[in-house]
C-alpha cells in the first residue's frame, strides 16, 4: 500500500475504526497520566501509529495533533491524508495544525490535491504557495508529482494545476507560471480562463508586455475562451502602450464576440486616456458608457477630475465633482487630493482648505498626501505658524510624517533660509528611522549656499557620497549654483568635471548657472563659448541662456552684441521676456541712448509685457544721465 495515494485504502479505514477505542485510551494516557512521558525526545514515549493519528483527527483531538506535531513524519502525514481523501474539510483542518517543516514535496502535493476539492479556492491557493516556496522542490518537480498523483487517482480534474500556476502568479514568479503553462500543454491539460487571466495580469504588472501578447495569442490557439476580465487586461495593456485608439476599438471587437464590456472596461479606457493627458477623449468614453446604460462609479470619475486639475481646469473639475455627488457617488480621498493639489498650485489656499473640510464632513479621512499638499502650499507662502498647526493636526489624526512630509518641510524651510530648522528636521528623520534621500540633501545644500556656508556644503556633499547616496543632476546644480553665488567659479567648473566622472549628464540649468557666474565676472565671451558647448552636447539653450548673455553684454554696454543675441534668440523661436527688455533698456540707458530705450519700452508694452520697477528705474536713471550730460555741454 502506498501511503501517498489519493485512493483511500479500505483496509486502512477498517483498521482505523477498529483501533479507535484503543487510540482514545492512548490519548487519555498521554494527556492525564502522571507517568506519561514529558519530553518529545524521551525513548519511553509510545510510537505514533497511522491509526492513532487518524482517530485523533477524526475526533478533532487537535491538542494531541499539536502536541505530537514535531514527531510526525511525511509517511504518517501521507497515510492520514490518504484516509481523508473524501473529507477535504477535515484534511484542511489537519494540514493547518501540522508544522510546515514536517511536509516533503510528495506530502504537500497530496495535501494540495485533496484540499483543491473544496469549493472555496483560498485554502488550496495558500497550500500551493506553501508548496512552491517551502518544500525544497522546483516547480517542475512539484508539477511532476501532481501529475503522478492525478494518474494514480484516475481523476480527470485539472484544477490542482491551475492552483499551482495561480500560486506562482501570487508570488510574482512569472517564469515559473509560464513554465507550468507549457508543461500543462505538453500533457494536454488546458488551464482555466481565470488562470490565464492571472498570468496576463502578472505579466502586465511586471511590464513584460510582449510575453503577455504571446500568451494571449496562445489562448486563442488553444481555444481557451476569453472572459470580460481577459479583455479588460488586454485593453489596459494597450493603454499602457499608448495605443488608445486600438484599446477603444477592442471594446467593439469584444461585443462582436458576444462579450459585453462592463464598467471596469470603460474605467480602464478612461484611466488610460487621462494618464496620457487626453481628458476630452476620456469624457467621450464616459458619455458613451452612460449611453450604453452602464452606470459610472467613483473610479470612472476620479481620473477625469484628476486630469482636469492637472490641466488647470479647476472650475470644470469642481462641477464634475458636484455631478458625481448628485448621483450618490462617494469621492475617494484621491479625488479630493487632486482638487486640493490643483487649488494649492493656483495659490487659492482658501478653496483648497474648503475641500479638505468637505471631505472630513463626508466622513472621508484625510490621508498623509492631503496634509503634505497643504503643508507644501503653506510653506511656499512662508506661513510656518500654520504649518506647525497642521503637523499637530496630523498627529491627532494618527498619521505620522513620512519621508515626503520631511522633504517638503526641509525644502520649505530651506527656501525661507532657515538652515537651523531644516537641519533639525533632518536629525528628527534619522531619530525616527526615516532615511534622508538625495532630495533631502539637495535642499540642505541649497540653503547652505544661500547662507554662504559652502565649506559645509562641500563636506556634506562628500559625506553623502561616502554613505552611498548617488548625487543626481539636481544636486550637482545646487552645488554649482552655491559656488557660483559665492564667487567660486573654479570650484563650480570642477564640479562640472565631477559630473562626467559620475556619468551624470549636465542639463541647461547646469550651463545657465555657469554662464550667469561668468557674466557676473564680466567674462561674457567665455559664457558665449559655453553656449556653443551646450549645443555640441545636444543640450538646447533656453530663453534663460539667451537672457543671461543679453544681460552680460548689456551690463558691459556692448549693445550690438546684446541685440545680435536677441535676434538669435528670436530666430530659434524664443520670444523676448520682461528680463530681455529690462536688460536691453538698462544697457541702452547706460550708453545714454534714452530715445532707443523709450522705443523698446513702447515695443514691450505693445507685446503685452508689463514693465516692472526695474524697467522704470533703468529709464529714470538713463534719462537722468542724459540730462546731466546735456547740462554739462550747456555749461561748457
Amino acid at each position: 500500500m502506498k501511503p501517498h495515494s489519493l485512493l483511500a485504502p479500505q483496509n486502512l479505514r477498517r483498521q482505523c475504526r477498529a483501533a479507535l477505542p484503543s487510540a482514545v485510551n492512548a490519548l487519555f494516557s498521554l494527556r492525564f497520566s502522571s507517568s506519561a512521558p514529558q519530553g518529545a525526545g524521551d525513548q519511553s514515549q509510545p510510537a505514533i501509529t497511522p491509526q492513532m493519528l487518524l482517530s485523533s483527527v477524526q475526533s478533532s483531538q487537535w491538542h494531541f495533533v499539536k502536541q505530537v506535531s514535531d514527531r510526525l513524519t511525511p509517511s504518517l502525514i501521507s497515510a492520514t491524508l490518504s484516509a481523508l481523501e473524501e473529507r477535504p474539510e477535515l484534511a484542511l483542518e489537519f494540514v493547518t495544525r501540522v508544522d510546515a517543516g514536517c511536509f516533503d514535496a510528495r506530502t504537500s502535493c497530496l495535501a494540495l490535491a485533496i484540499v483543491s476539492r473544496l469549493p472555496d479556492p483560498k485554502p488550496a491557493l495558500q497550500l500551493a504557495k506553501r508548496t512552491i516556496g517551502g518544500v525544497g522542490a522546483t516547480v517542475k518537480e512539484v508539477f511532476d508529482e501532481l501529475v503522478s498523483l492525478r494518474g494514480r487517482s484516475g481523476t480527470k480534474s485539472s484544477i490542482v494545476f491551475d492552483f499551482l500556476i495561480r500560486g506562482c502568479c501570487d508570488m510574482k514568479m512569472g517564469h515559473a507560471a509560464l513554465e507550468c503553462f507549457d508543461m500543462m500543454k505538453e500533457k494536454g491539460i488546458l488551464p482555466k480562463t481565470e488562470t490565464c487571466n492571472s498570468m496576463l495580469s502578472l505579466l502586465l504588472k511586471l511590464d513584460r508586455r510582449e510575453i503577455a501578447w504571446v500568451l494571449y495569442a496562445e489562448m486563442f490557439k488553444l481555444r481557451i475562451k476569453s472572459s470580460v476580465h481577459t479583455y479588460n487586461i488586454m485593453i489596459n495593456l494597450l493603454c499602457k502602450e499608448g495605443k488608445l485608439k486600438k484599446a477603444k476599438e477592442f471594446t467593439g471587437w469584444m461585443e462582436g464576440l458576444g462579450v459585453k464590456p462592463n464598467v471596469v472596461t470603460y474605467n480602464t479606457l478612461v484611466h488610460g486616456y487621462c494618464s496620457k493627458g487626453r481628458v476630452q477623449g476620456a469624457l467621450m468614453i464616459f458619455n458613451a458608457m452612460k449611453a450604453k446604460g452602464i452606470e459610472p462609479d467613483s473610479y470612472s470619475c476620479g481620473p477625469i477630475i484628476n486630469g482636469m486639475c492637472k490641466e488647470g481646469r479647476l472650475e470644470e473639475a469642481s462641477k464634475f465633482l458636484g455631478k458625481m455627488l448628485e448621483v450618490g457617488l462617494v469621492p475617494s480621498a484621491v479625488v479630493y487630493n487632486a482638487l486640493i493639489d490643483g487649488y494649492c498650485s493656483k495659490g487659492d489656499l482658501e478653496t483648497a482648505f474648503s475641500y479638505r473640510d468637505e471631505m472630513v464632513r463626508r466622513g472621508i479621512r484625510p490621508t498623509i498626501s492631503t496634509f503634505n499638499l497643504l503643508i507644501h502650499a503653506m510653506l511656499m507662502e512662508g506661513n510656518t505658524l500654520e504649518v506647525d498647526n497642521m503637523m499637530r493636526e496630523m498627529g491627532e489624526e494618527g498619521l505620522a510624517p513620512d519621508a515626503f512630509t520631511y522633504n517638503i518641510l526641509i525644502n520649505g524651510y530651506c527656501q525661507c533660509g532657515d538652515a537651523k530648522k531644516a537641519f533639525s528636521l533632518r536629525d528628527e528623520m534619522l531619530v525616527k528611522g526615516i532615511q534622508p534621500t538625495g532630495v533631502t540633501y539637495t535642499s540642505l545644500i541649497y540653503v547652505l549656499g544661500r547662507r554662504n556656508r559652502m565649506k559645509e556644503a562641500d563636506d556634506l556633499f562628500e559625506k553623502i557620497i561616502g554613505e552611498g547616496i548617488s548625487p543626481d543632476v539636481v544636486m550637482f546644480n545646487a552645488m554649482i549654483d552655491g559656488h557660483r553665488t559665492n564667487g567660486s567659479m573654479e570650484r563650480a567648473f570642477s564640479l562640472l568635471e565631477k559630473m562626467d566622472q559620475f556619468k551624470i549628464n549636465p542639463d541647461e540649468v547646469t550651463y545657465n548657472t555657469l554662464m550667469q557666474g561668468l557674466c557676473k565676472e564680466g567674462k561674457v565671451e567665455e559664457a558665449r563659448e559655453l553656449l556653443g558647448v551646450m549645443k555640441r552636447r545636444g543640450i538646447k539653450p533656453d530663453h534663460i541662456s539667451y537672457n543671461t548673455l543679453i544681460s552680460g553684454y548689456s551690463r558691459r554696454g556692448d549693445m550690438n552684441d546684446a541685440f545680435r543675441t536677441r535676434d538669435e534668440m528670436l530666430s530659434v523661436g524664443f520670444n523676448p521676456t520682461r528680463l530681455t527688455y529690462n536688460a536691453l533698456i538698462q544697457g541702452l540707458c547706460k550708453n545714454k541712448e534714452g530715445d532707443h530705450a523709450e522705443e523698446l519700452l513702447k515695443e514691450m508694452v505693445n507685446k503685452g509685457i508689463t514693465p516692472d520697477d526695474a524697467t522704470y528705474i533703468s529709464l529714470i536713471e538713463g534719462i537722468g544721465e542724459v540730462h546731466k550730460s546735456e547740462e554739462t555741454v550747456t555749461l561748457k
